[in-house]
């Protein structure tokens, strides 16, 4: 059985432990506010924009680059959105494990493979992964993430398609759900697709006058589409990550209270048998002196 000064040490480093997780909980939970808010905002202007380019694009997408298609594609890039650091439950390695699945999904079919990955904890674990043509990380677009930096990277990835570097880019991050729930998906990002969903062939059509032309709209909405469409992708990940950690610290905290609890009532029963032993003896040894 342990002795009073270890189950000390003990409750003492368990103490700290929660302080910390305590503390993290709370910078999280301020940051989780701020970017559930702006990810709320975001996602219904980010579907407005994806209904007006299929509207726009669904007779004549010819003119449009980032539309084509290549029946045989063969070149792919896969964008990984993982954090920059830990202790978020599984936040990170549902995003690995996803990112896996799909280079070997490509990889059986054939084709070309290309990772591109933001965030510290993927690359720690891409860049070991044989087989495939990693493109190194970009971290620090997660210390100061905004809609510039994003749109950036969007340019880039979208000029590497135009250039018929790849043939079809994925993006694999994490959706937020609430603070509780954020699961990881891949979603298609190039080529764009104008094909019209089951609600919009749904709707009563509707005949529209182009200022001054389809194609002029077309060539300046689409772009803004796609920068919205991967910032969209950034902040929900971001949102995820912040949502993660909150709950996986509100986990540690809780857990570490009631190992204080435990240890605190073990140190009592054995200070309280230690006192009891102490009084026995002392009572043992008057005894003995009558």
């Amino acid at each position: 059985m342990a002795n009073l000064k270890e189950i000390r040490n003990r409750i003492a480093s368990v103490s700290s432990t929660k302080q910390i997780t305590s503390a993290m909980k709370m910078v999280s939970a301020a940051k989780l506010r701020k970017s559930q808010s702006a990810i709320q905002k975001l996602r219904p202007y980010s579907l407005q924009m994806s209904e007006i380019v299929t509207k726009l694009g669904s007779s004549d997408n010819a003119d449009i680059p980032y539309a084509r298609k290549n029946k045989n594609e063969k070149n792919i890039l896969l964008i990984s959105l993982t954090s920059n650091k830990g202790l978020c439950s599984t936040f990170n390695s549902s995003i690995i494990k996803l990112t896996i699945n799909r280079i070997n999904f490509y990889k059986q079919e054939g084709k070309n493979v290309y990772l591109k990955s933001f965030g510290k904890r993927g690359d720690s674990h891409f860049c070991n992964i044989k087989g495939i043509n990693y493109l190194g990380s970009e971290d620090n677009v997660w210390d100061n993430l905004d809609f510039s930096s994003v749109s950036s990277i969007a340019t880039n990835i979208m000029n590497d398609f135009v250039s018929e570097k790849y043939d079809k880019v994925e993006i694999i991050y994490n959706v937020f759900k609430n603070a509780a729930t954020q699961y990881p998906v891949y979603e298609n990002f190039l080529p764009i697709s104008f094909s019209k969903s089951e609600k919009t062939e749904s709707n009563t059509s509707i005949d529209y006058i182009f200022q001054p032309n389809k194609n002029d709209i077309l060539q300046s909405v689409v772009p803004q589409a796609l920068h919205t469409q991967l910032y969209k992708c950034f902040l929900d990940s971001f949102t995820s990550e912040h949502g993660a950690r909150m709950s996986s610290m509100s986990k540690a905290t809780d857990n570490a209270q009631e190992l204080l609890k435990e240890l605190t009532l073990t140190y009592n029963k054995i200070r309280q048998a230690s006192i009891t032993n102490e009084i026995i003896e002392i009572c043992s040894g008057a005894n003995a002196l009558e």
